[in-house]
């Protein structure tokens, strides 16, 4: 059995990650499931040939990075580990990929071999306004890791399946009815607002936009015509999203085809 794998979610943290002096081999997530096609069996592989696909067209991308950048990384989890730690933010994107991966772990065997471990921040002291890890250092790093870190545990679990098969199905509903009747979120805690987001994302208006349109037009229309500045005036307000630049590309090009906004 090989002893602690660390998933980090992206390559931000990457490099700071490796300063840290924290024991452990490294898998890095480079996957965006809060966007594209979902199916629920995380481990199909029809379900990777979709995002493959997707990420492919919308990244603009080769299906062979995608596998060089994703499948590759996934190959480390045929090994058997005594723990993972989950290192992952408070964010819509962040908090489905957790999802993904802890649903990817169960599917595969037995959750009694390794003990999963999350580290999640929404904040940290004197780093303002707090966007995500790959903002901190390898010492700020440890901090975290020394004293936020929790132990899932089978409420965590169970809340994470549940949230995962509704999520995949595209089931707004039952997204909605979870929220209303959940009233303790265990260490999944920041799971709560994100679905909030998510369900406020996908509300659209009389002309057919949703939230993040609606969101991207306002700023447009408010003077900001370049993405760089577009980017940061979205980021100002709505970083419960977690969505980076590619992300926000995909939004912005639905504006561009709508002939809303002008091709930036």
């Amino acid at each position: 059995m090989a002893g602690i794998l660390h998933i980090l979610n992206g390559d931000a943290t990457l490099k700071a990650f490796r300063q840290t002096g924290i024991e452990g081999d490294i898998m890095v997530w480079r996957e965006v499931l809060s966007e594209g096609p979902l199916l629920t069996n995380v481990v199909d592989a029809e379900f990777w040939n979709r995002r493959s696909a997707w990420v492919s067209s919308a990244f603009k991308d080769s299906t062979q990075q995608y596998s060089h950048k994703v499948i590759d990384e996934l190959a480390k989890l045929d090994k058997t580990y005594k723990e993972i730690n989950l290192w992952f933010e408070f964010d819509l994107h962040c908090q489905i990929n957790l999802l993904g991966v802890i649903n990817y772990i169960e599917e595969r065997g037995d959750l009694s071999t390794p003990a999963l471990y999350l580290i999640c921040p929404d904040h940290y002291r004197g780093v303002n306004p707090f966007f995500g890890m790959g903002q901190l250092k390898g010492s700020q790093l440890r901090n975290l890791f020394d004293n936020i870190r929790v132990q899932l545990n089978e409420v965590d679990l169970h809340i994470a399946g549940c949230v995962w098969k509704l999520y995949s199905d595209g089931d707004i509903d039952g997204i909605r009815k979870f929220l209303e009747e959940t009233d303790y979120w265990a260490n999944m805690k920041y799971l709560k607002p994100a679905l909030e987001a998510h369900l406020k994302r996908i509300q659209t208006n009389d002309i057919g936009l949703n939230y993040i349109e609606q969101k991207l037009l306002e700023i447009y229309h408010a003077g900001s015509h370049t993405r760089r500045e577009i980017y940061k005036r979205f980021w100002d307000t709505e970083k419960i999203y977690g969505m980076g630049d590619m992300e926000l590309d995909i939004y912005l090009g639905h504006l561009v085809n709508k002939k809303l906004i002008e091709n930036l």
